[in-house]
Protein backbone atom coordinates (compact mmCIF):
# COMPACT_ATOMS: atom_id res chain seq x y z
CA UNK A 1 0.00 0.00 0.00
CA UNK A 2 2.77 2.37 0.74
CA UNK A 3 4.71 1.69 -2.57
CA UNK A 4 1.21 2.33 -4.24
CA UNK A 5 0.86 5.66 -2.81
CA UNK A 6 4.53 6.35 -3.40
CA UNK A 7 3.67 5.29 -7.40
CA UNK A 8 1.11 7.92 -7.62
CA UNK A 9 3.08 10.62 -6.26
CA UNK A 10 5.60 10.32 -7.77
CA UNK A 11 4.79 9.31 -11.07
CA UNK A 12 2.33 12.80 -11.09
CA UNK A 13 4.51 14.78 -9.08
CA UNK A 14 7.57 15.71 -8.69
CA UNK A 15 7.58 15.87 -4.97
CA UNK A 16 10.83 14.00 -3.91
CA UNK A 17 10.48 10.56 -2.04
CA UNK A 18 14.00 9.77 -1.61
CA UNK A 19 15.32 6.17 -1.91
CA UNK A 20 12.40 4.25 -2.92
CA UNK A 21 12.39 2.14 -5.54
CA UNK A 22 9.30 2.35 -7.75
CA UNK A 23 8.27 -0.07 -10.90
CA UNK A 24 5.37 -0.17 -13.22
CA UNK A 25 3.76 -2.74 -11.02
CA UNK A 26 3.87 0.19 -8.04
CA UNK A 27 1.97 2.37 -10.87
CA UNK A 28 -0.23 0.20 -12.02
CA UNK A 29 -1.72 -0.74 -7.87
CA UNK A 30 -0.93 3.50 -7.49
CA UNK A 31 -3.47 4.33 -9.88
CA UNK A 32 -5.69 3.63 -7.03
CA UNK A 33 -4.98 6.84 -5.22
CA UNK A 34 -4.62 9.10 -8.96
CA UNK A 35 -7.35 10.77 -7.84
CA UNK A 36 -6.51 11.86 -4.53
CA UNK A 37 -3.17 12.97 -5.56
CA UNK A 38 -5.02 14.95 -8.06
CA UNK A 39 -7.03 16.56 -5.49
CA UNK A 40 -4.07 17.88 -3.56
CA UNK A 41 -2.56 19.46 -6.58
CA UNK A 42 -5.89 20.72 -7.24
CA UNK A 43 -6.06 22.45 -3.44
CA UNK A 44 -3.09 24.08 -3.53
CA UNK A 45 -3.56 25.39 -6.89
CA UNK A 46 -6.73 26.79 -5.22
CA UNK A 47 -5.35 27.89 -1.99
CA UNK A 48 -3.09 30.00 -3.76
CA UNK A 49 -5.78 31.54 -6.44
CA UNK A 50 -7.53 32.31 -3.21
CA UNK A 51 -4.76 33.61 -1.21
CA UNK A 52 -3.58 36.14 -3.48
CA UNK A 53 -6.45 37.47 -5.16
CA UNK A 54 -6.64 40.21 -2.79
CA UNK A 55 -3.23 41.27 -3.23
CA UNK A 56 -2.93 40.99 -7.42
CA UNK A 57 -6.03 40.16 -8.49
CA UNK A 58 -7.47 37.10 -10.00
CA UNK A 59 -5.93 36.65 -12.89
CA UNK A 60 -2.47 37.12 -11.84
CA UNK A 61 -3.51 34.97 -8.73
CA UNK A 62 -4.83 32.27 -11.05
CA UNK A 63 -1.73 32.44 -13.35
CA UNK A 64 0.40 32.22 -9.99
CA UNK A 65 -1.40 29.32 -8.79
CA UNK A 66 -0.80 27.79 -12.77
CA UNK A 67 2.61 27.93 -12.05
CA UNK A 68 2.76 26.78 -8.62
CA UNK A 69 0.80 23.62 -10.55
CA UNK A 70 3.92 23.39 -12.95
CA UNK A 71 6.21 23.11 -10.29
CA UNK A 72 4.51 20.65 -8.38
CA UNK A 73 4.32 18.54 -11.33
CA UNK A 74 6.86 19.17 -13.80
CA UNK A 75 4.36 20.56 -16.58
CA UNK A 76 4.30 16.54 -16.79
CA UNK A 77 1.01 17.49 -18.53
CA UNK A 78 1.46 20.67 -20.25
CA UNK A 79 4.79 18.99 -22.08
CA UNK A 80 2.25 15.82 -22.99
CA UNK A 81 -0.37 17.59 -24.13
CA UNK A 82 2.15 19.59 -26.84
CA UNK A 83 3.14 16.81 -27.90
CA UNK A 84 0.33 14.84 -28.44
CA UNK A 85 -1.11 17.80 -30.15
CA UNK A 86 1.91 18.40 -32.89
CA UNK A 87 1.92 14.44 -32.92
CA UNK A 88 -1.99 13.99 -34.20
CA UNK A 89 -1.47 16.63 -36.42
CA UNK A 90 1.11 14.23 -38.15
CA UNK A 91 -0.06 12.69 -41.61
CA UNK A 92 0.30 8.98 -40.44
CA UNK A 93 0.29 6.97 -37.51
CA UNK A 94 4.26 6.25 -37.69
CA UNK A 95 4.90 10.03 -38.17
CA UNK A 96 2.81 10.92 -35.32
CA UNK A 97 4.51 8.29 -32.64
CA UNK A 98 7.79 9.71 -33.91
CA UNK A 99 6.92 13.78 -33.87
CA UNK A 100 5.19 12.74 -30.29
CA UNK A 101 8.76 11.55 -29.25
CA UNK A 102 10.73 14.43 -30.72
CA UNK A 103 11.26 17.02 -27.43
CA UNK A 104 10.61 20.05 -29.30
CA UNK A 105 7.19 21.59 -29.85
CA UNK A 106 5.31 22.11 -33.36
CA UNK A 107 2.89 24.64 -34.13
CA UNK A 108 -0.25 22.63 -32.98
CA UNK A 109 1.54 21.74 -29.80
CA UNK A 110 2.16 25.44 -28.94
CA UNK A 111 -0.88 26.81 -29.99
CA UNK A 112 -2.87 23.98 -27.93
CA UNK A 113 -0.75 24.45 -24.58
CA UNK A 114 -1.58 28.71 -25.35
CA UNK A 115 -5.20 28.03 -25.40
CA UNK A 116 -5.24 25.41 -22.40
CA UNK A 117 -3.33 27.64 -20.27
CA UNK A 118 -5.36 30.83 -21.37
CA UNK A 119 -8.63 28.77 -20.39
CA UNK A 120 -7.17 27.27 -17.04
CA UNK A 121 -6.12 30.28 -16.04
CA UNK A 122 -9.32 32.47 -17.00
CA UNK A 123 -11.11 29.65 -15.24
CA UNK A 124 -9.54 29.80 -12.22
CA UNK A 125 -9.78 33.55 -12.12
CA UNK A 126 -13.24 33.37 -12.64
CA UNK A 127 -13.51 30.63 -9.78
CA UNK A 128 -11.90 33.23 -7.37
CA UNK A 129 -13.95 36.41 -8.44
CA UNK A 130 -17.25 34.06 -7.28
CA UNK A 131 -16.10 33.63 -3.89
CA UNK A 132 -14.55 30.19 -3.73
CA UNK A 133 -12.24 28.47 -5.81
CA UNK A 134 -10.82 26.40 -4.02
CA UNK A 135 -13.32 23.12 -3.59
CA UNK A 136 -14.51 23.29 -7.49
CA UNK A 137 -10.59 23.50 -8.18
CA UNK A 138 -9.92 20.72 -6.52
CA UNK A 139 -12.75 18.26 -7.63
CA UNK A 140 -11.63 19.35 -11.30
CA UNK A 141 -8.17 18.00 -10.58
CA UNK A 142 -9.20 14.66 -8.80
CA UNK A 143 -11.89 14.02 -11.94
CA UNK A 144 -8.60 15.20 -14.55
CA UNK A 145 -6.32 12.29 -12.87
CA UNK A 146 -8.87 10.00 -13.56
CA UNK A 147 -8.88 10.73 -17.38
CA UNK A 148 -5.71 8.55 -17.98
CA UNK A 149 -7.62 5.90 -15.66
CA UNK A 150 -10.62 5.70 -18.37
CA UNK A 151 -8.20 6.48 -21.54
CA UNK A 152 -5.99 3.14 -20.21
CA UNK A 153 -9.15 1.12 -19.64
CA UNK A 154 -10.73 1.68 -22.88
CA UNK A 155 -7.53 1.81 -25.40
CA UNK A 156 -4.46 -0.87 -25.79
CA UNK A 157 -1.11 0.53 -25.63
CA UNK A 158 -0.14 2.20 -28.99
CA UNK A 159 3.59 1.60 -29.00
CA UNK A 160 5.30 -1.53 -29.21
CA UNK A 161 7.81 -2.31 -25.83
CA UNK A 162 7.67 -0.21 -23.00
CA UNK A 163 6.58 2.90 -22.37
CA UNK A 164 5.77 5.60 -19.48
CA UNK A 165 1.64 4.68 -20.20
CA UNK A 166 2.33 0.90 -20.04
CA UNK A 167 0.87 0.66 -16.82
CA UNK A 168 -2.15 2.13 -17.01
CA UNK A 169 -3.41 0.02 -20.14
CA UNK A 170 -1.82 -2.74 -18.56
CA UNK A 171 -1.62 -2.89 -14.88
CA UNK A 172 -4.19 -3.64 -12.44
CA UNK A 173 -8.13 -3.61 -13.58
CA UNK A 174 -9.02 -3.23 -9.98
CA UNK A 175 -7.33 -0.15 -9.10
CA UNK A 176 -7.75 1.43 -12.27
CA UNK A 177 -11.78 0.91 -12.12
CA UNK A 178 -11.34 2.24 -7.78
CA UNK A 179 -9.79 4.76 -9.18
CA UNK A 180 -12.70 6.09 -11.07
CA UNK A 181 -14.96 5.64 -8.12
CA UNK A 182 -12.46 7.63 -5.76
CA UNK A 183 -12.49 10.42 -8.54
CA UNK A 184 -16.40 10.82 -8.67
CA UNK A 185 -17.27 9.85 -4.75
CA UNK A 186 -14.17 12.95 -3.80
CA UNK A 187 -16.28 15.28 -6.69
CA UNK A 188 -19.41 14.26 -5.03
CA UNK A 189 -17.89 15.18 -1.54
CA UNK A 190 -16.57 18.49 -2.35
CA UNK A 191 -19.10 20.16 -4.62
CA UNK A 192 -21.96 18.02 -4.41
CA UNK A 193 -24.54 17.82 -7.17
CA UNK A 194 -22.41 19.86 -9.28
CA UNK A 195 -19.99 16.84 -9.49
CA UNK A 196 -22.40 15.37 -12.72
CA UNK A 197 -21.81 18.41 -14.28
CA UNK A 198 -18.23 18.83 -14.00
CA UNK A 199 -17.80 15.00 -14.37
CA UNK A 200 -20.11 14.98 -17.76
CA UNK A 201 -17.54 17.92 -19.02
CA UNK A 202 -14.35 15.57 -18.11
CA UNK A 203 -15.85 12.27 -19.66
CA UNK A 204 -16.33 13.96 -22.75
CA UNK A 205 -13.19 15.34 -22.78
CA UNK A 206 -11.77 11.99 -22.19
CA UNK A 207 -14.29 10.19 -25.37
CA UNK A 208 -13.19 13.26 -27.24
CA UNK A 209 -9.39 12.25 -26.75
CA UNK A 210 -9.75 8.49 -26.85
CA UNK A 211 -11.72 8.95 -30.34
CA UNK A 212 -8.46 10.45 -31.84
CA UNK A 213 -6.32 8.25 -30.59
CA UNK A 214 -7.74 5.32 -31.73
CA UNK A 215 -8.22 6.69 -35.25
CA UNK A 216 -4.95 8.16 -35.66
CA UNK A 217 -2.68 6.17 -33.70
CA UNK A 218 -4.84 2.88 -32.64
CA UNK A 219 -4.41 3.08 -28.74
CA UNK A 220 -2.78 5.72 -26.34
CA UNK A 221 0.69 6.51 -25.50
CA UNK A 222 2.13 8.68 -22.18
CA UNK A 223 1.59 11.86 -24.43
CA UNK A 224 -2.53 10.77 -25.00
CA UNK A 225 -2.48 9.54 -21.30
CA UNK A 226 -0.98 13.11 -19.85
CA UNK A 227 -3.03 15.28 -22.69
CA UNK A 228 -6.03 13.27 -21.28
CA UNK A 229 -5.47 14.50 -17.95
CA UNK A 230 -4.58 18.39 -18.87
CA UNK A 231 -7.89 18.54 -20.85
CA UNK A 232 -10.29 16.65 -18.88
CA UNK A 233 -8.64 19.35 -15.76
CA UNK A 234 -9.61 22.37 -17.98
CA UNK A 235 -13.13 20.74 -19.01
CA UNK A 236 -14.27 20.60 -15.81
CA UNK A 237 -12.73 23.84 -14.37
CA UNK A 238 -14.71 25.63 -17.53
CA UNK A 239 -18.02 23.35 -16.67
CA UNK A 240 -17.55 24.78 -12.99
CA UNK A 241 -17.48 28.11 -14.52
CA UNK A 242 -20.63 27.66 -16.02
CA UNK A 243 -22.77 26.90 -13.26
CA UNK A 244 -21.24 28.76 -10.75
Amino acid sequence: MIRAIAAAISFLTRIPLGRLRIDSLDVGRGSLFFPFVGAGIGAVVGLVAEGLTGLVGAFLAASVAVVFEAVLTGAIHFDALADAADGLGAWSRERALEVMRDPSIGTFGALALLLDVLAKVGAIASLTNGGNAVWPVLAAFALGRAAPLALGLALPYARPGSGSGRALTDGSLWARAGGLVLAAATAAVTVGWSALVLGAAAAGVVLLVGGMARLRLGGVTGDVLGAGTELATTGALLAAVAIA
